[in-house]
């Protein structure tokens, strides 16, 4: 307990220390027509997650070392992003590099060549995924929390995971929530953060569905996947560039036309990614057929939901223009 204790004690050192830091050098999120919120806001606060991470690897005697220096590289990069706009094309080959050292960490080297390039391929996609979440405030700490908490219950039963990384990043996401969960958010996560937790929730759950062969593990992430999943389908269909910042979640849809609260709607989607925890938590040792059944009639519910609720959102806010 003293352990966690001085954790949390340097990481609210670190976060008033940022915070000084970050309004003396002007790093801050300029509103713009995108924007969910109103006034500039301190961006980069997702710098408390890396020190977390660093925090774990010191004390567990430099455990996960890929995976540490994965999260490290891509933070470094996401963190000059924060401050200045870098090309797509310098980012994504150090977002490779870091999903292929995650991959070594999980232990997939010895699988075919073509899947770990799919595999590869989908955790790029993930974390830039991932880092679109960041769109109103208090969204990303409280989901990954959400998400966080099926990891660690489910880790209880199978021992694949150091639970010590889970609860410094929980640690992590609770400091930031302080500043973040909020009507009026102190900083923002900024692409350092939700990178950096987008790669340490692709090793968690990668090493659980690699290690355990159980496909509803996906189900982790359904949330916001199939929100995700229904933002792209609809940009593609309306000619929009699809890795442009943009306001088209359903969540961002709830907050803009329904006039639904930043901090309801986050604490909405935890709560479903909850419950669909306990889903996974009771089936992830069913036979193999009853999984991809579950799997698969989750996805499609969720879809199914979106899809209406978007017919709708746009229905109303037909009517209101």
């Amino acid at each position: 307990m003293t352990t966690y204790i001085i954790i949390t004690s340097f990481l609210i050192i670190a976060s008033l220390v940022y915070l000084k830091l970050a309004e003396h050098f002007n790093i801050v999120d300029k509103p713009n027509e995108r924007s969910s919120h109103t006034i500039p806001t301190i961006r980069g606060g997702g710098i408390l997650f890396l020190g977390a991470l660093w925090l774990y690897f010191i004390s567990s005697g430099f455990q996960y070392p890929y995976l540490i220096l994965g999260a490290t590289l891509i933070g470094g990069i996401s963190f000059i992003d924060d401050l200045k706009t870098l090309s797509s094309k310098l980012r994504l080959p150090f977002q490779f590099f870091a999903i292929a050292l995650v991959l070594i960490e999980i232990g997939m080297l010895t699988d075919s060549w073509w899947l770990l390039v799919l595999v590869l391929i989908i955790g790029v996609g993930f974390i830039n995924i991932y880092n679109f979440m960041d769109g109103i405030n208090g969204i990303t700490g409280l989901y990954s929390l959400a998400v966080l908490s099926g990891v660690y219950v489910l880790n209880i039963e199978v021992q694949l995971i150091n639970p010590d990384l889970i609860r410094y990043l929980m640690i992590s996401l609770g400091v930031f929530g302080y500043y973040n969960f909020r009507k009026k958010a102190r900083f923002f996560a900024g692409d350092i953060g939700s990178i950096c937790i987008a790669v340490l929730l692709f090793f968690m759950g990668g090493t659980l569905l690699y290690q355990l062969q159980a496909p509803v593990i996906i189900l982790l992430v359904v949330v916001y996947g199939a929100d995700s999943m229904i933002t792209i389908a609809n940009r593609t269909r309306m000619g929009q560039n699809i890795v442009e910042p943009h306001r088209m979640h359903l969540y961002q849809k709830l907050v803009d036309i329904y006039g639904v609260s930043h901090l309801k709607v986050a604490s909405m989607y935890a709560m479903l990614q909850m419950l669909v925890n306990i889903l996974v938590f009771k089936t992830y040792t069913a036979p193999i057929n009853m999984q991809y059944t579950i799997l698969f009639s989750v996805i499609g519910l969720f879809f199914l939901t979106y899809v209406i609720l978007f017919y709708y959102i746009e229905k109303r806010k037909n009517s209101l223009a």
